[in-house]
């Protein structure tokens, strides 16, 4: 790879939170971005902010701006990124397309990319087929993998390609963080999209070309991000990049186990603020959830960080009862 993505790990330890600007950020983001932010503060390292605003026609600079806006209430500053900027500006992904496209000429050479021309209601076939699925969805099973030439050429006729990345057959194994020692079965999560046949780059692309090139030593982020990792480590091996440390947060839910989403508009960190919620009372809320704190009690994010210890990652979200969030508003 080039100078710009075959980055050398620095010896200090580099974290980030990257929010995704089609929403605001909820109370589980909140979990998440604090997590990663303490485990790096206490290394005495250096923490970024990236605006993973990929897909355009959703993110919305607003909600970008709003995002900031209640990190820094919750007492989560940044050493980098929007605002600050850094040494590896720009820290939005709609402004890095250039380092995507580099990395797919290099995946390319190496043989690791065919187009795709499956339609959307032949991939929707596949989610009522009985393939190996993960929480990303159906693996997908390479129909257009091994298309010959002759065939590749007269679908192009008819439609633009997507870009499919070929995942290796043999197990990806990992020790996650938090979740511990994890295998997945390469054919099992199947070939994924790096770009669009829209133009759009792949998520799993964009975050290992960027955590590369900013010098990303350690990913936290939340559980339901889990299942990108091995996807994300064949990526990292494909371009002979280095991968950072992985620890998956666990989410947070309701009482009824049913996990918080940006649909629960009175969760999140907006609505919360407006309600008069001091930052402190959510911060200590989390630290009690966390196990940090044997109970709820008004603290600052920063007199958690000589507190914090690695979370174990639960299968099903850790839930938060209506009392908790009564004592939260109260």
């Amino acid at each position: 790879m080039s100078k710009q993505l075959d980055h050398h790990q620095p010896i200090i330890r580099r974290g980030r939170f990257a929010p995704t600007p089609s929403g605001l950020l909820h109370i589980g983001n909140a979990f998440a971005a604090l997590v990663a932010w303490l485990q790096i503060r206490q290394a005495g390292g250096e923490f970024l902010l990236r605006i993973e605003d990929i897909d355009k026609p959703r993110s919305r600079p607003a909600f970008a701006e709003q995002q900031q806006d209640d990190l820094l209430w919750l007492g989560l500053d940044w050493d980098e990124g929007p605002r600050l900027g850094g040494p590896f500006a720009p820290y939005e992904q709609s402004l890095r397309d250039e380092l995507y496209e580099e990395a797919l000429a290099w995946l390319n050479a190496a043989g690791r990319l065919y187009p795709c021309y499956c339609s959307r209601a032949e991939l929707a076939s596949i989610a009522s087929a009985p393939h190996g699925l993960s929480l990303e969805g159906p693996a997908y099973p390479g129909f257009c993998r091994h298309l010959t030439l002759e065939e590749r050429t007269a679908k192009e006729t008819l439609k633009e390609p997507a870009l499919r990345f070929v995942m290796p057959s043999e197990p990806i194994a990992f020790v996650d963080g938090f979740a511990g020692a994890r295998s997945y079965d390469g054919d099992a999560l199947g070939d994924f999209v790096v770009k669009r046949a829209d133009g759009m780059f792949g998520y799993q692309l964009a975050v290992v070309v960027d955590d590369a090139a900013m010098g990303i030593t350690d990913v936290v982020r939340g559980a339901d991000l889990l299942d990108s990792t091995p996807r994300q480590l064949a990526l990292y091996d494909a371009l002979g990049l280095k991968p950072p440390a992985f620890a998956h947060v666990p989410l947070l839910g309701d009482a009824g186990g049913e996990r918080f989403s940006k649909r629960d508009k009175s969760l999140t960190l907006a609505a919360l603020r407006g309600e008069g919620v001091m930052a402190e009372r959510l911060v200590g809320l989390l630290g009690h959830i966390a196990g940090w704190l044997d109970k709820p009690e008004p603290v600052r994010a920063s007199e958690l960080v000589s507190l914090f210890t690695p979370i174990r990652t639960s299968e099903q979200p850790l839930p938060i009862h209506d009392n908790m969030l009564q004592w939260l508003r109260s």
